[in-house]
């Protein structure tokens, strides 16, 4: 059954810690707001203490995170260890009578994020205030069962998400050991060596800034360097569609930020507008696992080029694309290599899919259970 919810101020329902850690003390994982993805929930990587300069914040396996700087990146995470953490990080825990994971999805929700972006102090970089939030008036379910079960169904979601992403780190590592093994391994020695340049077709993007939307409808979020690491968000531009359909950049495209954060990723967010610093790579004659894993493995050797360009953000050129070689087996050997490769590249490109839809539903559900718009009954969660 569904009880009745009061009004709590959130003092009454969270704790701030900022239990010191000091440089030279015990070694330990490190979060910075680097770690944290931006309005994902999630981590993207950990650091290390032996890496930090300055003294941190600890936290515990009974803690989460908020991000308090610049606080409408949502960069809010639940990291279920101990470690230590920027100062740029909030340290919560939960209050006697408050489940921790109710509260972490309060903190996760929109309504909180943008009343802690409002008591930010500070233009360039805002920051969250503790001192004003802590103030704030939260409606709660007073019995902790009912807070229990709506963090079941949430995170019950978020459990489906992270393991949609293990899947496909282990699909990545299979793919490029595959890869390792064929063309540097064993590589024959009879097979022909061509130009990254020649075996794909590197689309750069358009200044979307010159194609602003004409109406509400016939509009889409454009893919800048800041999206394809960290996803659409609502601080994400939009463009017209009215632009050349070869600019339109589908969830499963293989996308080369080529300026600034060199990367290559396998797009997996929502429809969107290619930017310029970015190319689209396809090809007609080869298969997509071919030119993405050879963008991959010359990668480290393009950030090399960024970094020895003397200008304040480091670039390829699309003469690097062209001298970077490639080799190529023949047809019927690039076949037999497709039949193990090809269906790690689907099912990756499948989960990216079922990770976007899973994320819009939890993001749908978060605000209307914390709103008490949706309730759930206590005995239907197992």
């Amino acid at each position: 059954m569904t009880g009745e919810w009061k009004e709590k101020s959130l003092l009454k329902l969270a704790i701030v810690y900022k239990e010191s850690w000091k440089v030279g003390d015990e070694k330990c994982p490190y979060i910075g707001l680097e770690h944290i993805e931006e309005g994902k929930l999630r981590l993207n990587g950990i650091g290390h203490s032996d890496i930090v300069t300055s003294n941190k914040y600890r936290f515990r396996e009974n803690n989460f995170l908020f991000g308090k700087l610049r606080p409408y990146f949502r960069k809010v995470v639940l990291p279920r260890f101990s470690g230590i953490c920027s100062t740029d990080i909030w340290v919560i825990g939960a209050r006697n009578g408050t489940d921790l994971t109710f509260l972490f999805y309060l903190f996760a929700n929109p309504e909180f994020i943008n009343l802690a972006y409002s008591s930010s102090s500070g233009t360039k970089m805002p920051r969250a205030d503790w001192s004003f939030m802590k103030n704030t008036k939260w409606l709660v379910p007073s019995d902790i069962e009912e807070q229990r079960a709506i963090a079941s169904v949430l995170s019950s979601l978020d459990d489906k998400i992270d393991l949609l992403h293990r899947q496909n780190k282990t699909l990545e590592a299979m793919a490029e050991t595959l890869f390792r093994q064929w063309f540097v391994e064993e590589a024959d020695e009879e097979w022909e060596e061509k130009s990254l340049s020649s075996i794909a077709d590197f689309l750069n993007g358009l200044a979307c800034q010159k194609y602003p939307p004409l109406n509400e409808i016939n509009k889409l979020p454009v893919l800048k360097i800041k999206e394809l690491r960290n996803g659409i968000s609502q601080d994400s531009d939009y463009a017209t569609t009215k632009v050349k359909p070869e600019y339109l950049v589908e969830n499963g495209d293989v996308i080369f930020s080529w300026s600034a954060s060199l990367m290559v990723k396998i797009w997996d967010g929502e429809k969107c507008i290619l930017n310029q610093h970015l190319f689209k790579v396809t090809s007609e004659d080869y298969p997509k696992w071919f030119y993405y894993q050879w963008c991959k493995y010359h990668l480290e050797e393009f950030v090399s080029i960024s970094l020895s360009h003397a200008t304040t953000m480091g670039h390829i050129k699309r003469g690097d694309l062209d001298v970077a070689m490639v080799l190529v087996p023949s047809n019927n050997e690039l076949k037999e290599m497709t039949k193990s490769m090809a269906p790690l590249m689907e099912k990756l490109i499948i989960n990216n899919k079922q990770i976007c839809t899973l994320e819009k539903m939890r993001d749908m559900l978060l605000p209307k259970l914390m709103s008490g718009e949706v309730r759930v009954e206590c005995e239907d969660v197992g």
